[in-house]
């Protein structure tokens, strides 16, 4: 739809100069026309007056009132009347200055010239003899004010359509967040019951002499999902941040997700040994590194290493993951965090749209795909502010 719209308006703006180029060429030559008309005036008013030409009675034909009338009422039209040789002899709408006029002149003449071929009048002096004087001409105000006006129009449209895209844009991601928050809070709010009836039954298991090693494995399940649906209540509403000690938080995550991978994945991490403390949500952090391990290991069907590296680089602490997966395609660098785009045939494809919703709006950090390279990995970075 938004692309619609943005080519309609191209589509309109492209017309729109079309039409003013075409009524642009038709106004020059409209002035061409007059200018001609007013240098026949000049000729016939300057052959009247000269004391040479030819039967001054012939003059008497023409309206000499309508002649003297079309030469006073060029009052936009900027015009410089030479003689041969190329000295001023009329100049009229130019504002010259009072300092070097002759430079400023020969200037205008020079630029009127590259503008329009300048007009000759030929005025009989008698006897055969000719008086030759040229017209130079410039574009009235109001031609240069409509040859200007496409631009400026481009440049208005221009603005709208970046204006209308990115309203367009703002209001499609809020409904997208709204539908984000709402699947989040309903899932949450659906887990629950179940949740609360799974912990009163272990309770009540625990008074039966149930297996003991039996109940704590159930009981670290039902805490796990109380975990999980607290994380999706926090989606859309302001998680209290907390001081987090970085290294402590990934060394969780990474033991927790080591008892629910394939052996055959491997996980290192490298951090520094002085502490690395920002301002997060634990809970949601945490579900980050998760997201972001599974991720790797999908990307490896299981089987190969990932390498979590932290550094801290100015304010900012750098985070990156690094697997020997099947890689990414550049074309899909940005593509990846969309919700919904998923390479699995199972899969929603709300893993690595959640990780950097969470890292942008709860820590307004950044998640890249820093690198990758097909059949050899890819690396996730992630910069967090201290």
């Amino acid at each position: 739809m938004k692309y619609f719209f943005i080519i309609t308006a191209v589509i309109i703006a492209i017309a729109s100069v079309l039409v003013t180029n075409t009524l642009v060429n038709e106004l020059k030559e409209e002035e061409r026309k007059k200018i001609e008309i007013w240098a026949e005036s000049v000729a016939l008013i300057s052959a009247q007056t000269s004391m040479e030409a030819v039967n001054s009675d012939a003059f008497n034909n023409y309206d000499k009132l309508l002649v003297e009338k079309i030469i006073e009422g060029n009052m936009t039209i900027p015009i410089i009347l030479t003689d041969e040789d190329g000295n001023v002899i009329e100049k009229r709408n130019i504002q010259s200055p009072q300092e070097d006029e002759p430079v400023f002149i020969a200037a205008k003449i020079k630029l009127f010239k590259k503008k329009h071929a300048p007009i000759a009048i030929n005025i009989p002096l008698g006897e055969g003899e000719t008086l030759v004087q040229y017209i130079y001409y410039d574009d009235s105000t109001v031609l240069k004010q409509l040859q200007l006006f496409p631009f400026i129009q481009l440049t208005v449209v221009f603005i709208f359509i970046i204006i209308s895209f990115l309203a367009l844009n703002s209001t499609q991601k809020a409904e997208q967040n709204k539908v984000w928050v709402g699947l989040s809070k309903e899932t949450a709010h659906q887990l629950g019951t179940p949740i609360s009836s799974l912990m009163a039954w272990v309770e009540y298991l625990k008074t039966k002499n149930t297996d003991l090693q039996l109940l704590t494995e159930m009981d670290k399940d039902v805490q796990r999902l109380k975990t999980i649906a607290e994380r999706f209540s926090k989606i859309g509403s302001n998680a209290d941040p907390e001081p987090l000690n970085l290294q402590i938080a990934i060394h969780h995550a990474v033991e927790y997700m080591e008892k629910r991978i394939s052996s055959k994945v491997s996980i290192s991490t490298d951090v520094p040994q002085e502490p690395l403390i920002i301002l997060m949500n634990e809970s949601l952090f945490s579900w980050t590194i998760e997201n972001l391990i599974k991720n790797a290991v999908d990307a490896m069907d299981g089987q190969g290493e990932i390498h979590i590296n932290i550094a801290r680089k100015g304010k900012k602490i750098i985070l990156d993951v690094a697997d020997t997966g099947k890689g990414i395609p550049k074309s899909k660098f940005k593509t990846v965090f969309h919700p919904g785009y998923t390479t699995k045939q199972r899969g929603w494809g709300l893993g690595l749209s959640l990780v950097k919703r969470i890292i942008e709006s709860y820590q307004k950090g950044k998640i890249t795909v820093y690198k990758s390279e097909l059949g050899k990995g890819t690396t996730f970075r992630v910069e967090l502010n201290v």
